[in-house]
This record gives C-alpha cells, sequence and structure tokens, in this order.
C-alpha cells in the first residue's frame, strides 16, 4: 500500500512538472484543462495496472523439498498455529485523515448553502443570481452566481459575463473532482497543487471568451479594486489578488502556434515510462532459474541478517536451511567443496542432458525399491523415504540428555548409478547431524532418474527434525506433516477493498506451517511459494482461483472472495 502511494505521488509530479515547463505558458486553454484533469487519475490508475509481457516471467520449475520428517519422543505433538490481523498504526493515521478532510469537505458544502439561504436569489433564464447582503462577494458555483451588494449595485455586466463562462464550462466539476481527490489524498500536497493549477487554469479561459477586441476594459476591472471573497477551493471567485498580475498577463499574451500542441506528445513516453516501471517492479517473491538472480537475493538476505542484532535459534535453523536449498537451486552445474561453492563444467547440449536434474523436471524420477509398479512413481518414493527414516531413526542417547533437539537439513544426490552420494547437512548439532547422516547412508541403491533416455543425477532436499517429548511451548514448534482432518479447508479474514491488491496466506498442515507449497493464479503467469513459515504473498484480485500444490499432499484450489487474508489446510 505504502509502495502504492509512493508511485502515485511520484507520478503526479513528474506530470505536473511537465505541465509546468512546457505547457503553462500556452494558451491551448482547453488542453490544459483536459492534461490537469486526466493525469491525477492517471497516476492512481498505472500503479494498479500489470502488463504481463513487461513483467516477470514465471519461472518454469521449483527447486522440490521433501516434506519435512519429525521423529522422536515428540513427534506427536501439535503446534497451534494462530493468524492474527493487525492494523499498522499509520493505516489508522491514513483513516482519520481522510474522515477529517470528509468532514471539512462538507463543511464547505454547508457553508455555500448557508450563503444561499442568506441571500435574494434572482431567476435568469440560464442561471441564478443570489445577492448577499453586505458583501463584496462576486463567484459562482454549478448554475448560480453569488454577488455581493455593493457589486450588485455598480457596473456587473462583464462579471455576469465571466462568471457565465465558468457555469457554461462546468468548471465547478473540475473543482470538486480535486476536492474529492484532497479527501482521498489528504496527505499528499501535489493534490492541492493541482488544484490550484486548475483554478488558474479556468480564470484564463473565462477571461479568453469574455475579453473584446479592445482588452483595456477587462485590464480596468481587474486594476480598478481586490474585493474579499470567500475563501472555499471548489467555487470560480471573480477576484482574486493572487491571480490578478497572472490573468493580465495572460490577456496580453498572443495565441500560441498550433505545432506547440506537439507538446501534448511528451505524455506518451512518459505513461509508457510509467506503465513499465510499475509492470516490472517485483510482485512475488519466486525462485529464478537464473543463478545471478538468486545470488543476488542471496546478497540481500546477508544484508538483512546482518542488521539484525539477535537471532533466534528457530531463525538460525531457517537460515540454515535457506543455505541448503539455496546450493541446490545452483547445484545444477555447482558444488561444495571445502565450505565453497564451485562450479562445474557439464554439457548442456541438445543431444546430452544435464547432468543435475531437478525433481520436478526429470522426465524418470528415481525409483525406490518396491515403488517399481506404483501408479505414482513420485509420491511412492516420497512415501518410502519418510517410512525408511523412521524405520532406522534412533535417538542419540547425548543428545537426550543434554536436550538437544531441532531440525537437521539433509541434501544428497542419487547418482546415475542408483547411489546416494554427496550427502549433505546441517543442523542445530553435530550429534543430530551424524545420526541424520547415518539414517540417509542406510538408503538403499535406486534406480536412477532419466532425462532424454540417459541416466542423470537427481539432487534432493528434506528436513528431519528431532523432538523431545515436551509441554514447554518452544519445543511444540515442529509437528509432522501428513494428512490434516481439515484437509482443504480455508478461513479468510481482512477486508479486499481494504487491500493493496495482493493475496496474503499461511498454508498448514497439521498444525505446521508448510514451506515450499507452490501457489499460482491459474490462467496467468504469476506464481510463488511459500516461505520457511509457510507464509505466501501473491498478486491477485477478486474472482482470481489460487491453487496449492505440495508433493505427497491434495492439491487445495479456492478462490479469492472478499478477502485479502487466507488460512489454508492442505
Amino acid at each position: 500500500m505504502i509502495h502504492y502511494l509512493l508511485q502515485t505521488i511520484a507520478f503526479q509530479l513528474f506530470f505536473l512538472i511537465v505541465y509546468d515547463l512546457f505547457l503553462k505558458k500556452e494558451t491551448f486553454f482547453n488542453w490544459n484543462r483536459l492534461y490537469l484533469g486526466v493525469t491525477p487519475l492517471l497516476s492512481c490508475i498505472i500503479p494498479l495496472i500489470k502488463i504481463e509481457r513487461l513483467g516477470k516471467v514465471m519461472p518454469r520449475e521449483y527447486v522440490v523439498m521433501l516434506p519435512e520428517v519429525i521423529v522422536g519422543p515428540g513427534a506427536d505433538q501439535p503446534r497451534e498455529v494462530e493468524v492474527a490481523a493487525t492494523v499498522p498504526l499509520w493505516q489508522w493515521v491514513m483513516f482519520a485523515g481522510i474522515v477529517l478532510s470528509l468532514v471539512l469537505f462538507i463543511v464547505k458544502i454547508t457553508r455555500v448553502y448557508r450563503l444561499r439561504h442568506k441571500g435574494k436569489i434572482i431567476r435568469k433564464q440560464t442561471h441564478e443570481e443570489v445577492v448577499l447582503p453586505d458583501s463584496n462577494t462576486a463567484f459562482s458555483f454549478f448554475s448560480s452566481i453569488y454577488l455581493g451588494d455593493k457589486v450588485y449595485r455598480k457596473d456587473h455586466k462583464h462579471i455576469i459575463a465571466h462568471e457565465l463562462v465558468h457555469i457554461r464550462e462546468k468548471h465547478t466539476v473540475d473543482l470538486l473532482f480535486f476536492e474529492l481527490l484532497r479527501v482521498l489524498f489528504w496527505f499528499n500536497p501535489l493534490v492541492y497543487i493541482f488544484q490550484g493549477r486548475m483554478a488558474e487554469l479556468h480564470e484564463f479561459i473565462a477571461d479568453a471568451k469574455t475579453a473584446g477586441p479592445d482588452k483595456k476594459e477587462s485590464y480596468r476591472l481587474l486594476l480598478q479594486e481586490v474585493f474579499k471573497t470567500e475563501k472555499i477551493s471548489f467555487i470560480n471567485p471573480f477576484f482574486k489578488s493572487s491571480l490578478i498580475k497572472k490573468r493580465i498577463v495572460m490577456l496580453q499574451k498572443a495565441k500560441s502556434r498550433k505545432i506547440w500542441q506537439f507538446k501534448y506528445l511528451v505524455m506518451v513516453p512518459l505513461v509508457l515510462g510509467m506503465l513499465v516501471y510499475s509492470s516490472c517492479e517485483n510482485e512475488e517473491t519466486v525462485i529464478s532459474e537464473d543463478g545471478s538472480s538468486i545470488s543476488s537475493q542471496v546478497e540481500q538476505l546477508k544484508a538483512t541478517i546482518a542488521k539484525k542484532e539477535n537471532i533466534t535459534e528457530q531463525e538460525k535453523e531457517e537460515i540454515l536451511m535457506l543455505n541448503e536449498v539455496v546450493i541446490v537451486a545452483l547445484g545444477e552445474g555447482k558444488a561444495m567443496e571445502n565450505g565453497e561453492l564451485k562450479s562445474r563444467e557439464f554439457q548442456h547440449s541438445s543431444s546430452k542432458p544435464k547432468e543435475y536434474i531437478p525433481f520436478a523436471s526429470v522426465e524418470e524420477v528415481p525409483v525406490f525399491p518396491g515403488c517399481e509398479s506404483s501408479a505414482d512413481p513420485r509420491a511412492c518414493f516420497q512415501e518410502s523415504i519418510q517410512k525408511h527414516i523412521r524405520k532406522y531413526f534412533r535417538y542419540p542417547e547425548e543428545a537426550q540428555a543434554q536436550g538437544i533437539q531441532g531440525r537437521v537439513a539433509i541434501l544428497f544426490t542419487i547418482d546415475k548409478e542408483g547411489n546416494i552420494v554427496n550427502i549433505r547437512k546441517r543442523g542445530p548439532s553435530p550429534i543430530l547431524e551424524q545420526e541424520a547422516v547415518r539414517i540417509i547412508e542406510k538408503l538403499p541403491k535406486m534406480t536412477p532418474g532419466k532425462h532424454r533416455g540417459e541416466a542423470v543425477n537427481v539432487p534432493f532436499s528434506i528436513p528431519i527434525t528431532f523432538r523431545l517429548q515436551s509441554d514447554s511451548v518452544e519445543d511444540k514448534r515442529y509437528s509432522a506433516v501428513g494428512k490434516s482432518p481439515d484437509n482443504g479447508k480455508v478461513l479468510a479474514s481482512g477486508d479486499m477493498a481494504k487491500g493493496d491488491g495482493y493475496v496474503y496466506g499461511t498454508v498448514v498442515n497439521s498444525s505446521m506451517n508448510l514451506p515450499g507449497v507452490n501457489v499460482a493464479v491459474k490462467g496467468t503467469g504469476r506464481g510463488t511459494i511459500t516461505d520457511f513459515d509457510g507464509n505466501f504473498k501473491i498478486k491477485a484480485a477478486k474472482g482470481d482461483v489460487l491453487h496449492m500444490s505440495y508433493i505427497g499432499l491434495t492439491d487445495v484450489e479456492f478462490a479469492v472472495n472478499d478477502h485479502n487474508r487466507y488460512k489454508v489446510m492442505m
């Protein structure tokens, strides 16, 4: 939301600079009126327009991380998840400002009608005149011309003619439009400037249409006296001291040559540039196939971590886990050696497949012994690995004695011969790391994965969480992935009308927040995956269908309704 408001203000500033530099001094008054009326509205609409071809391309594949396996005495303890919808303080301030601005607008309208009630109404064929007692006022509002009795007793034909131009041209509508913008964007000073430019332009238009061949009479009337007028921002006062000099200068100015109308074409590249900027911004966080792009994201993460003073144990585990996932993401041609990421040279020709093929992309996945006749080798593979881990698990006595528990990230590769190789681990304790490696080393030889008819290396990532029996809140952080009694349920909260165009959510299974869930808007190229807390953010509108998929779990789909926050149980 804040980003949208900043974009709106920036675009309005660009449009205003163009007007002041190129258009303000020209006598193309109607064109300038259209420009001042349209550009503030364009500035509000352009940030909402996302042209897919100009934006990010949806990645073709995701790095697949197998579901977490929980082992230990406390493996069956669920974790309760609460999604709290809080409204930031700045939103309350903004809403309060809108309410106050609306009240002030109503007060201004009331002042005009109070003047009407006090005055004497004289109805004419094309308008009505409201004569105000003991006043020097001269202004128009819609089809009414308000004149002080002191003005009415003088020769006021020129004033009437001037105000009739405002009525015929419906200038009050322009000013009320900006008044409504001031209610919504009360904090934006550029809206006030736009309204001032429009009021100034109205006077130029009225002067140009009422001034005859001899302009001396117009100069005399303008210089004769500066009356006190009602200070209401959406009326058209005849006399206003700050405008007198500008109106005289504009009356003296010769008509602009028609060729200068080409200046308005500057809007075309300006609007296109704004569309490109708003479309190419990062809408969602996705894992890219481009190694440099991921590296850039890792650098940003490093900077964020460096700024954080205190890192919790949970955050440390997630950072370590993310490190392993990045290695797999860059693993098609890269590997860890002595703690550093090194490149390997692989063939990428059409005749020979790449050395490493992700599980999500490989044409024939590795086959776990016993899954040869399975209708779904991928699901069978996952289920068999989870059974294997639980079968060979043994909680280290030393870790139990020291109360050590936590998540160990394990990465391994099934090579071209079906062997388990290149086992890497990262966890809270070497004791738990060794146990996790021991379990993975006992995996049987498998039928290797194939791509384009040739055997390939297939990397995997699987988190193993060791949990001790405990009633503490800290130790209830982990829960096994499995079938949930609430499978497919979607809970919603938050008003879409008050949102920022994004849908937020948390994906949960058996009370555990799921990382790595694929989230996509059906029928579009937009997609993302849930973070380590199971949260996601994606650009979506009411009526869009969100599709959730995760290996081993039933896909979930739901249509976005009037809410912008969802909790999805898979």
